[in-house]
């Protein structure tokens, strides 16, 4: 299943929608897919789209939270974007923290809010810092 992942480069942040019932092996290749365009593109963070999602697991809620960490130790910003309530619920019971990434209900509220976050700080690149 992990085929219908899709990391794709919109504006200047990568964003990753996840199918509904992921299995394990999409939760990796999430993660790993991420990471890998994160080091490809010259990107301000990741927009995670979780909207399909409708069953969150311990890994899931795991990998979601170390991605969104090593992220932020390459340079870019997590923002979660579509997340259910009863998957809220979920993690929170999980005890899930995600740190400073912020959540969002709607893809487009994401796209906007990354933008500000852009237009606001100092522009930094990644590239440079290597």
């Amino acid at each position: 299943m992990s085929e219908s992942i899709s990391v794709l480069k919109v504006r200047d942040v990568l964003l990753v929608t996840m199918p509904g019932d992921p299995d394990d092996a999409t939760v990796s290749a999430l993660q790993t897919r991420t990471l890998e365009a994160m080091e490809q593109h010259d990107v301000k963070g990741l927009i995670l789209d979780l909207t399909k999602v409708e069953i969150l697991d311990s890994y899931f809620a795991r990998t979601v939270a170390e991605t969104a960490q090593m992220v932020t130790l390459m340079g870019g910003e997590t923002i979660i974007a579509g997340m259910r309530p009863s998957v809220a619920i979920t993690a929170t019971e999980l005890g899930v923290t995600l740190g400073t990434t912020k959540t969002v209900l709607s893809v487009d509220l994401a796209l906007n809010l990354a933008e500000r976050q852009s237009k606001s700080s100092p522009a930094k690149s990644k590239r440079a810092a290597r």
